[in-house]
């Protein structure tokens, strides 16, 4: 029986990447639906009860973080893994706080997408991959920076 996978992003380009990345990836892998924004996305794993979702973190309405809650309040088993451009130390935090099973950088997705679904389907979790941490940690602002630039938009 194949694995389900659901994706969710709400840029074209990005389905069409990630479609074609996965298809090529595993034989036993379908893609069962694609979903533009966070709410579609989880109306979408109601009916369909993929074996696993793909959520781009930043979608209009809904964001994947909000849907991946959501998703996880189902019970319907559908393992979540969260898809962003955005690096930061609390992503690690956030992700697991909305009950995902993990994430992955688009700037690593080549590398990491293929290897952190068969983690998650393995039942494991896949929070990023090391050397994508230890770059966020580097980039990441102090506090005192990031208090200072909050006031200047203030």
């Amino acid at each position: 029986m194949a694995t389900r996978i659901l994706v969710a992003d709400d840029h074209e380009i990005v389905l069409e990447g990630i479609r074609t990345l996965l298809t090529k990836a595993r034989r036993g892998w379908e893609i069962c639906g694609e979903a533009r924004t966070g709410k579609d996305a989880v109306d979408m794993i109601k009916k369909l009860k993929p074996d696993l979702a793909v959520l781009d973190v930043t979608m209009p309405g809904m964001s994947g973080l909000e849907a991946a809650s959501e998703v996880s309040k189902l019970g319907i088993g559908c393992k979540v893994l969260i898809f962003t451009m955005h690096e930061s130390e609390r992503l690690d935090v956030e992700v697991r706080n909305a009950g995902a099973h993990g994430y992955v950088l688009k700037s690593q997705a080549a590398r990491d997408l293929v290897r952190a679904i068969d983690t998650l389907l393995s039942g494991g979790t896949f929070y990023g991959s090391p050397q994508a941490l230890e770059h966020a940690k580097k980039e990441a602002p102090k506090s005192g920076t990031f208090f200072c630039q909050a006031l200047a938009f203030a």
